[in-house]
Protein backbone atom coordinates (compact mmCIF):
# COMPACT_ATOMS: atom_id res chain seq x y z
CA UNK A 1 0.00 0.00 0.00
CA UNK A 2 2.89 2.37 0.66
CA UNK A 3 3.81 2.12 -3.01
CA UNK A 4 0.76 4.26 -3.81
CA UNK A 5 1.98 6.98 -1.45
CA UNK A 6 5.48 6.70 -2.92
CA UNK A 7 3.99 7.17 -6.40
CA UNK A 8 2.11 10.24 -5.16
CA UNK A 9 5.36 11.62 -3.67
CA UNK A 10 7.17 10.94 -6.96
CA UNK A 11 4.48 12.84 -8.89
CA UNK A 12 4.68 15.74 -6.44
CA UNK A 13 8.48 15.82 -6.80
CA UNK A 14 8.39 15.79 -10.62
CA UNK A 15 5.69 18.45 -10.59
CA UNK A 16 7.58 20.72 -8.22
CA UNK A 17 10.95 20.28 -9.96
CA UNK A 18 9.49 21.12 -13.37
CA UNK A 19 7.70 24.15 -11.94
CA UNK A 20 10.90 25.30 -10.21
CA UNK A 21 12.75 25.12 -13.52
CA UNK A 22 10.04 27.17 -15.23
CA UNK A 23 9.91 29.78 -12.44
CA UNK A 24 13.69 30.20 -12.23
CA UNK A 25 14.57 30.01 -15.93
CA UNK A 26 11.65 31.55 -17.79
CA UNK A 27 9.88 34.90 -17.68
CA UNK A 28 6.09 34.80 -17.43
CA UNK A 29 4.77 34.59 -20.98
CA UNK A 30 8.05 33.27 -22.38
CA UNK A 31 7.57 30.34 -24.76
CA UNK A 32 9.93 27.54 -25.84
CA UNK A 33 8.98 25.56 -28.93
CA UNK A 34 9.40 21.80 -28.44
CA UNK A 35 7.36 20.41 -31.35
CA UNK A 36 6.40 23.09 -33.90
CA UNK A 37 2.66 23.82 -34.08
CA UNK A 38 1.95 21.28 -31.35
CA UNK A 39 3.91 21.41 -28.05
CA UNK A 40 5.48 24.37 -26.27
CA UNK A 41 6.65 25.24 -22.78
CA UNK A 42 5.00 28.56 -21.92
CA UNK A 43 5.55 30.14 -18.51
CA UNK A 44 2.07 30.92 -17.18
CA UNK A 45 0.41 31.48 -13.79
CA UNK A 46 -3.16 30.64 -12.85
CA UNK A 47 -4.83 31.90 -9.68
CA UNK A 48 -7.95 29.84 -10.38
CA UNK A 49 -8.81 26.30 -11.35
CA UNK A 50 -9.00 24.83 -14.85
CA UNK A 51 -9.50 27.50 -17.50
CA UNK A 52 -9.13 30.19 -14.80
CA UNK A 53 -12.42 29.27 -13.09
CA UNK A 54 -12.84 30.84 -9.62
CA UNK A 55 -9.79 33.03 -10.09
CA UNK A 56 -8.33 34.36 -6.83
CA UNK A 57 -10.50 32.20 -4.54
CA UNK A 58 -7.54 30.74 -2.62
CA UNK A 59 -9.42 29.91 0.58
CA UNK A 60 -11.92 27.89 -1.44
CA UNK A 61 -9.07 25.93 -3.06
CA UNK A 62 -7.35 25.39 0.31
CA UNK A 63 -10.50 23.93 1.85
CA UNK A 64 -11.43 21.82 -1.19
CA UNK A 65 -7.90 20.42 -1.48
CA UNK A 66 -7.73 19.46 2.20
CA UNK A 67 -11.09 17.69 1.90
CA UNK A 68 -10.06 15.95 -1.35
CA UNK A 69 -6.75 14.79 0.13
CA UNK A 70 -8.55 13.39 3.18
CA UNK A 71 -11.14 11.57 1.06
CA UNK A 72 -8.50 10.20 -1.32
CA UNK A 73 -6.36 8.86 1.55
CA UNK A 74 -9.47 7.27 3.04
CA UNK A 75 -10.25 5.52 -0.28
CA UNK A 76 -6.66 4.36 -0.73
CA UNK A 77 -6.81 2.84 2.76
CA UNK A 78 -10.23 1.21 2.40
CA UNK A 79 -9.79 -0.25 -1.10
CA UNK A 80 -6.70 -2.33 -0.43
CA UNK A 81 -8.00 -5.21 -2.52
CA UNK A 82 -8.27 -3.00 -5.63
CA UNK A 83 -4.78 -1.94 -6.74
CA UNK A 84 -5.95 -0.18 -9.92
CA UNK A 85 -8.36 1.94 -7.90
CA UNK A 86 -5.60 2.75 -5.44
CA UNK A 87 -3.39 3.67 -8.39
CA UNK A 88 -6.00 6.12 -9.69
CA UNK A 89 -6.33 7.68 -6.25
CA UNK A 90 -2.55 7.98 -5.90
CA UNK A 91 -2.43 10.02 -9.13
CA UNK A 92 -5.19 12.26 -7.77
CA UNK A 93 -3.35 12.61 -4.46
CA UNK A 94 -0.07 13.59 -6.13
CA UNK A 95 -1.77 16.08 -8.44
CA UNK A 96 -3.87 17.69 -5.74
CA UNK A 97 -0.90 18.16 -3.41
CA UNK A 98 1.34 19.40 -6.25
CA UNK A 99 -1.01 22.26 -7.07
CA UNK A 100 -1.77 22.84 -3.36
CA UNK A 101 1.93 23.53 -2.73
CA UNK A 102 1.86 26.22 -5.43
CA UNK A 103 -1.25 27.82 -3.97
CA UNK A 104 0.30 27.91 -0.50
CA UNK A 105 3.66 29.28 -1.70
CA UNK A 106 2.60 31.62 -4.50
CA UNK A 107 -1.20 32.05 -4.26
CA UNK A 108 -1.29 30.79 -7.86
CA UNK A 109 -0.40 27.66 -9.82
CA UNK A 110 2.57 27.49 -12.17
CA UNK A 111 1.52 26.12 -15.56
CA UNK A 112 3.78 25.52 -18.55
CA UNK A 113 2.66 22.68 -20.84
CA UNK A 114 1.11 24.40 -23.84
CA UNK A 115 -0.49 22.20 -26.49
CA UNK A 116 -1.99 23.22 -29.81
CA UNK A 117 -4.46 20.71 -31.26
CA UNK A 118 -4.93 21.76 -34.89
CA UNK A 119 -5.74 25.47 -34.50
CA UNK A 120 -7.00 25.17 -30.90
CA UNK A 121 -4.65 26.30 -28.13
CA UNK A 122 -5.55 23.97 -25.24
CA UNK A 123 -5.38 25.68 -21.81
CA UNK A 124 -1.85 25.61 -20.40
CA UNK A 125 -1.37 22.98 -17.69
CA UNK A 126 1.28 21.23 -15.57
CA UNK A 127 2.35 17.79 -14.31
CA UNK A 128 -0.05 17.95 -11.33
CA UNK A 129 -2.97 18.68 -13.65
CA UNK A 130 -1.93 15.73 -15.81
CA UNK A 131 -1.75 13.44 -12.78
CA UNK A 132 -5.22 14.55 -11.62
CA UNK A 133 -6.64 13.92 -15.08
CA UNK A 134 -5.05 10.48 -15.38
CA UNK A 135 -6.31 9.51 -11.93
CA UNK A 136 -9.88 10.65 -12.59
CA UNK A 137 -9.98 8.93 -16.00
CA UNK A 138 -8.63 5.69 -14.53
CA UNK A 139 -11.22 5.70 -11.75
CA UNK A 140 -14.05 6.46 -14.18
CA UNK A 141 -12.94 3.59 -16.44
CA UNK A 142 -12.73 1.22 -13.47
CA UNK A 143 -16.16 2.20 -12.19
CA UNK A 144 -17.82 2.03 -15.61
CA UNK A 145 -16.21 -1.10 -17.01
CA UNK A 146 -15.55 -3.21 -13.96
CA UNK A 147 -18.70 -2.44 -12.05
CA UNK A 148 -20.51 -5.26 -13.82
CA UNK A 149 -17.90 -7.66 -12.38
CA UNK A 150 -18.21 -6.15 -8.92
CA UNK A 151 -14.56 -5.03 -8.95
CA UNK A 152 -15.08 -1.38 -9.77
CA UNK A 153 -17.08 -0.55 -6.70
CA UNK A 154 -15.48 1.87 -4.30
CA UNK A 155 -15.76 0.81 -0.70
CA UNK A 156 -16.75 3.57 1.63
CA UNK A 157 -17.50 1.73 4.83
Amino acid sequence: MFKYYILALFLIAIDQVTKYIVVTRMEIGEQLELIPNFLYFTSHRNSGAAWGILEGQMWFFYIVTIVVVGVVIYFIQTNRDQPMLQLGFSFILGGAIGNFIDRILFQEVVDFIDVYIFDYNFPIFNIADSALTIGVILIIILILFEDSKGKGKIKND
